[in-house]
């Protein structure tokens, strides 16, 4: 379990666990990081009634539940190098004094530890923590999108330069892992807007800007998926046009051998009757030869008039 007393410097209180007396937890506003299995202790302590079950393997979309006692927020958070698999699931409750971040692993703690070392304010109010804290999180979501754009002008330029190879699985991957930033931006939007709304009054009305600016970004952040999305849609067509337009080649190549070698089998089912009186019977296999060679040439003639080839 961490403790972290609010101000503009993020004060980390000496390690006492839950057991710490009461007064201690009283001193001010704090932010608490600890596990599913100390998370009931620290709400008690806090003062936070939750009427549910915490369990972070249900978490499975960010969301946001007023109740009477405390605000409860749900983050199912991608993993950005394993978007389609990995998530970090984090929980956290407020009331009007303290902020309970329930997480099994250490993501919560590096955040923290982010914040602390690379901003001036880091959370003199709950808003202002909070508002820190969902920045830092889709802090490097505008890189990593930067590089999803990147990867499928690659795909482009491999399209435009006939290397369809592998193309397909590349494809795929990119647009599975851009669907679920979509999803991921779109419900991070709505969290954000839930908690502008501040529907048990928890938060103070002059912070409410902070939410805010996330709902922003976070509505930036959507805007620009949709844009790749659509972008990857223009790049599967001009795959889609190449491999159409290799096809007709083939099938093109493939008439133009079925039209030369038709009349030639014509021919030849012609003069392999060996009828008694045909008159070429003796001395038709030079004729023959040469007929085939002149149809072959005609249909060559024919077909580059035609620039079939």
């Amino acid at each position: 379990m961490m403790r972290y007393l609010l101000g503009e410097q993020l004060e980390e209180l000496p390690a006492g666990g839950v057991h710490s007396p009461m007064e201690e937890w009283e001193e001010r506003p704090a932010v608490v990081v600890v596990s599913s299995r100390e998370a009931h202790a620290a709400l008690e302590h806090t003062g936070m009634r939750f009427e549910g079950k915490i369990d972070l393997r249900e978490v499975n979309f960010c969301k946001l539940e007023s109740q009477a006692e405390c605000l409860v927020g749900s983050l199912c958070i991608p993993k950005l190098l394993d978007v389609t698999d990995g998530r970090y699931r984090v929980m956290f409750l407020v009331n009007h004094k303290n902020i309970v971040l329930i997480d099994d692993t250490d993501f919560t703690y590096r955040q923290i530890q982010h914040i602390r070392r690379n901003r001036s304010n880091q959370g003199d109010t709950k808003e202002r923590f909070l508002y820190n804290f969902l920045l830092e999180i889709i802090s490097r979501d505008v890189s990593v999108l930067s590089q999803y754009e990147k990867r499928l002008m690659d795909l482009d330029e491999q399209v435009i330069h006939d290397k369809l190879y592998d193309f397909q699985s590349h494809f795929t991957r990119i647009r599975r892992e851009l669907l679920v930033l979509r999803g991921y931006y779109d419900e991070l939007v709505d969290f954000a807007e839930e908690l502008e709304e501040n529907e048990n009054g928890f938060f103070a009305q002059k912070q409410l800007l902070y939410f805010g600016t996330i709902t922003g970004r976070a509505d930036r952040l959507l805007g620009k998926t949709g844009y790749l999305l659509e972008y990857a849609k223009q790049v599967q067509d001009g795959y889609q046009a190449r491999v159409s337009e290799e096809q007709n080649s083939n099938m093109q190549f493939l008439t133009v051998l079925s039209t030369v070698f038709f009349p030639l089998t014509l021919i030849t089912g012609w003069y392999g009757m060996n009828f008694q009186n045909m008159p070429e019977l003796k001395s038709g296999y030079p004729f023959v030869i040469v007929l085939s060679i002149l149809v072959v040439v005609l249909c060559v003639l024919i077909f580059k008039k035609k620039k079939m080839f």
